[in-house]
């Protein structure tokens, strides 16, 4: 559900600490490809109890950072124009 202001009007942000640094996932993908998948939370917020069970509900606000680690030769197309490409042809700068 998506919520006009980002979150519920009822709903108490919590502060937290992370006790545990997150770990990266490594995926090796069919074409030879391999990533770097780990989750950072963002954020958590306690919005009520759940009327079944009164335990509190809570809503985790997070992102995954994806990075590419390996990715074979044949994958690799340089573009010929230079939009979005460093001095050296490579997409990071």
């Amino acid at each position: 559900m998506v919520f006009p202001n980002g979150m519920p009007e009822d709903a108490e942000i919590v502060n937290f600490e992370v006790e545990d640094e997150p770990k990266w996932v490594r995926v090796k993908l069919e074409d030879g490809s391999v990533l770097q998948i780990k989750m950072e939370i963002v954020g958590i917020m306690r919005n009520g109890n759940d009327p079944n069970t009164g335990l509190p509900v809570y809503m985790v606000q997070a992102t995954n950072i994806i990075r590419l680690n390996q990715v074979p030769k044949e994958l690799i197309k340089k573009n010929s124009s230079k939009g979005g490409q460093g001095s050296d042809g490579t997409i990071y700068r």
